[in-house]
């Protein structure tokens, strides 16, 4: 047991196994949503959970955890740790914005939503706030990091810089994440 659960492809295979198995069980016959549908609504939510949970991460336990650890344990967080987590961050923001307007358009709301129509301007704010934060993710927040790592060369100013860029987009993207779930767990 301890090679399988310290596998984490291996966790995540089951993981999915086991979900995939359930949709094609005779349970799945009670689901109130088509097959399809049910796919992207379960996607989307698993890459938002994971997006929404490295962002917390980030906010609530990295950034302010760093200034108390000491220099010369640093390397430890910001060359293996924050890369990775980095890389997951960004594809989970990727991926729950692309499941959602997957979603909104297997709903027939997506140009509703999308242009805040009467009726779904809830959930229309909740994707242009996803859509801005997604964005942030890749424009802003990772092409600091790159920097502030040094997976990018930068002198220690440009390092500088860029890391208190990171942290206010990332804190940005914090305060926004309020008001985008609220927006996407109200709508239905």
């Amino acid at each position: 047991m301890d090679k399988f659960f310290g596998n984490l492809h291996a966790v995540l295979a089951v993981g999915f196994a086991l979900a995939i198995g359930l949709m094609l069980s005779p349970l799945a016959a009670s689901m109130p949503t088509p097959p399809a549908t049910s796919v992207f609504q379960w996607l989307h939510v698993f890459f938002g959970i994971t997006w929404i949970g490295l962002l917390y991460y980030f906010n609530f336990v990295q950034i302010p955890t760093m200034p108390s650890i000491p220099a010369e344990l640093k390397p430890g967080v910001s060359k293996f740790i924050a890369p990775k987590a980095l890389f997951f961050f960004r594809w989970a923001a990727a991926f729950t914005v692309l499941t959602g307007l997957i979603l909104a358009w297997l709903y027939d709301e997506l140009h509703e939503a999308m242009a805040l129509k009467e009726g779904f301007q809830l959930i229309g704010i909740g994707m242009w706030l996803a859509v801005i934060m997604a964005a942030n993710v890749w424009f802003v927040i990772w092409p600091n990091q790159k920097k502030a790592l040094g997976i990018v060369q930068a002198d220690d100013a440009a390092k500088a810089k860029a890391a208190k860029m990171a942290m206010m987009a990332s804190r940005f993207n914090t305060m926004l994440s309020i008001p985008m779930l609220l927006c996407m767990v109200a709508f239905r």
